[in-house]
């Protein structure tokens, strides 16, 4: 079985030069290709990737396709068994990819799989983008075992089983490329935030299995491209997220799911607006009017997930809202909020 791991550069000139070494001393297995796909880099990631890194294949865009873009685009030019989309901040550790293979050779049913998700800077502690795997709750809210809304919690160990999850991190995500074809890939019109989601619920609505292994961890920087407190990345996730939603709720879901969200989505830009945050709330009505010039674009793509779908997720979904569990009751950890 073949696989290409591919990294999606943005002018990540710096973490080329710190994390693509360690990549390249831990990954020894045969069969196994390291691609770096530059997404129109204006700073020197080319030239350090010609004259260090010499034997690395690459891919250079002539524009910045984002994340979703960028990733499709890559895929398109490269033949392999299993796609590895791997963020260029995330420093792999020794023997990292033989557990995620072997359980995929193992479990045919498996289109996608993560590792445990650490934080670079706090090592003890999960990374917020992925942890031990995702899901998301009735309203769309996506959160983690190991990270509820804002709060990652330490590693002691009390997520290191295999586990079936809704969604795994686009961080470090192993999945299956005749699958990742079949399902479309990542939705182009995202660009960056949310994609890996919204491939993942089509492909778990389809019948997929979607996995964390926890055998094999990493470490993540996190924030590389946008920073967590970018209102253009909030602006995204927001955008997204109902974007999200629209594709893939069943009819007799839609319009309620919809109207809570507005709710909540109101409501944080209003506690934006109290605490002065201006640009924070502009992101979140931007959101929402973007949403909805968009919507018209996707609704051949709500058909066909709807058409393709031949399981109900509703037990896969958490029917409470982490938001309210979070701030109202404060609960702050996986365990205390769900069971699975």
């Amino acid at each position: 079985m073949s696989t290409a791991i591919v990294i999606l550069n943005w002018n990540g000139e710096n973490f080329i030069r710190q994390f693509l070494p360690v990549l390249i001393e831990n990954t020894t297995m045969p069969g196994v290709e390291i691609i770096v796909a530059d997404n129109a880099s204006t700073d020197s990631s080319l030239m350090l990737l010609n004259e260090k890194f010499p034997s690395i294949r690459t891919i250079a865009f002539d524009k910045n396709y984002g994340f979703a873009g960028g990733y499709n685009k890559a895929f398109e030019q490269i033949e392999a068994d299993y796609f590895i989309l791997l963020n260029s901040d995330v420093e792999v550790t020794p023997h990292w990819l033989e557990p995620l293979l072997t359980y995929m050779d193992a479990h045919q049913e498996v289109a996608a799989c993560q590792p445990k998700i650490l934080s670079y800077d706090q090592r003890t502690r999960f990374e917020h983008a992925g942890a031990a795997g995702g899901y998301i709750d009735r309203f769309g809210f996506p959160y983690c075992r190991g990270r509820i809304v804002g709060y990652a919690e330490k590693d002691s160990n009390q997520y290191d089983s295999i586990a079936d999850i809704f969604w795994a991190t686009g961080a470090c995500l192993i999945i299956r490329s005749d699958i990742y074809r079949q399902a479309g890939g990542l939705d182009d019109e995202f660009f960056a935030h949310m994609e890996e989601i919204d491939l993942c619920w089509r492909l778990k609505s389809r019948g997929y299995r979607i996995v964390c292994n926890p055998e094999s961890s990493v470490f993540h920087v996190g924030g590389g491209a946008l920073g967590y407190e970018s209102p253009h990345k909030i602006y995204l996730n927001f955008r997204n997220n109902l974007l999200m939603l629209y594709k893939n709720l069943s009819a007799g879901l839609l319009r309620k799911t919809m109207f809570w969200r507005s709710v909540f989505d109101y409501s944080a830009a209003i506690k934006y607006i109290l605490t002065g945050k201006f640009d924070y709330a502009k992101s979140i009505f931007k959101a929402r009017r973007d949403f909805l010039t968009m919507r018209p674009d996707f609704e051949e793509k709500r058909k066909q997930n709807i058409l393709l779908s031949t399981t109900d997720l509703k037990s896969e979904i958490f029917q409470g809202s982490i938001v309210l569990e979070y701030y109202l009751k404060g609960k702050k950890t996986f365990s205390s909020i769900v069971s699975k």
